[in-house]
C-alpha cells in the first residue's frame, strides 16, 4: 500500500478478511467488498451461514467456519486464507456479541462471553495478522467497537466495557503500527438495523440501516481515518454525554433507567 491510498482504486486481486460475517453488518460488508473486485475471505461460527453468503458471489467469498475465542484455531485459519488467497491487504474485525443486563440481573457467565468474543476475539485475529502485516509493511485493519464504548449507559455495562477495551486498544496500537506503515481504524456504529437490535424492546435512536452502515464502512476504509464512526447525530450526543462532569452525566442517565 502506498502511504497516499489504503489500497488501490481498483481492488482486483486485494484480499479482505471479515470476521462475523455471518449476519449483519459483517455479511453486508464482505458482499460489498466482493461485489468491488475484493477476494474476500469471511469467518464466523455458523458453517451454513458463511456457505450461503459466498454463494451469492461466487468467486469472490469463500468461506472458513471459525470460533474467534480460540487463539490458534485463529492463527490457524489466517494462515489457510494466505495459503489460498494470498496476503491479506485488509481485515475487518466484527465478530461480536450483545446481551442487555442490569444490576439487578448481572450474570458474570454473560459478561465473560461477551469478553471473550468481543475482545479477546479481536484481540486472537489482531494477534494472527499482525505479524504478516508488519513485515509487509502493509496492510489495513478495522476493529469494529461502538458509540456505547464512549460513555457508560444503563443496560450495556458488559457490552459498553468491551467496546471501550476495544477503543483503548486501537488508540495504543495506532501509532506503532503507522510507524510500520500498516493502517488501524475503530469502526464506531450506533444502532444499525441488524438481527442483533432487532431483539431490543427500547427506543433507538438515529438507528440506520446495514446499507447505509456499510456506505460509511466503506467510505472510512478509502481514507486515513482513525475513527470511522456514525452517524453523526449518534456520535456527537454520545461524545457530548460522556464529556459531561459526573453529576450532570448520571442526571442524563438515570433516565435511562428502565424500571
Amino acid at each position: 500500500m502506498s502511504d497516499n491510498n489504503p489500497y488501490p482504486k481498483t481492488p482486483a486481486g486485494r484480499v479482505a478478511w471479515v470476521t462475523g460475517a455471518g449476519t449483519g453488518i459483517g455479511r453486508t460488508l464482505a458482499r460489498r467488498l466482493a461485489r468491488e473486485g475484493w477476494q474476500v475471505a469471511v469467518s464466523a461460527r455458523t458453517k451454513e451461514d458463511l456457505d450461503s453468503l459466498a454463494a451469492e458471489v461466487p468467486g469472490q467469498i469463500h468461506a472458513f467456519p471459525l470460533d474467534v475465542t480460540n487463539g490458534e484455531p485463529t492463527r490457524n485459519t489466517v494462515t489457510a486464507i494466505e495459503a489460498k488467497l494470498g496476503p491479506l491487504d485488509l481485515a475487518v474485525l466484527n465478530a461480536g456479541t450483545y446481551r442487555r443486563e442490569s444490576a439487578t440481573r448481572f450474570d458474570a457467565e454473560a459478561f465473560g462471553v461477551m469478553v471473550d468474543v468481543n475482545i479477546m476475539g479481536s484481540v486472537h485475529s489482531l494477534a494472527a495478522v499482525l505479524p504478516g502485516m508488519i513485515e509487509r509493511r502493509s496492510g489495513r485493519i478495522a476493529v469494529v467497537g461502538s458509540v456505547s464504548g464512549y460513555t457508560g449507559l444503563p443496560g450495556a455495562a458488559g457490552y459498553g466495557a468491551t467496546k471501550a477495551a476495544l477503543i483503548a486498544m486501537c488508540e495504543a496500537l495506532h501509532p506503532e503500527l503507522q510507524a510500520h506503515n500498516v493502517q488501524l481504524s475503530i469502526i464506531n456504529p450506533g444502532f444499525v438495523d441488524t438481527p442483533l437490535t432487532r431483539k431490543n424492546d427500547f427506543p433507538m435512536p438515529f438507528i440506520i440501516s446495514m446499507d447505509k452502515a456499510v456506505d460509511h464502512i466503506m467510505n472510512g476504509l478509502k481514507s486515513k481515518r482513525f475513527e470511522i464512526a456514525f452517524p453523526w447525530q449518534m456520535v456527537l450526543a454520545t461524545k457530548l454525554l460522556a464529556a459531561l462532569p459526573a453529576r450532570l452525566r448520571f442526571a442524563v442517565t438515570r433516565r435511562m433507567v428502565r424500571h
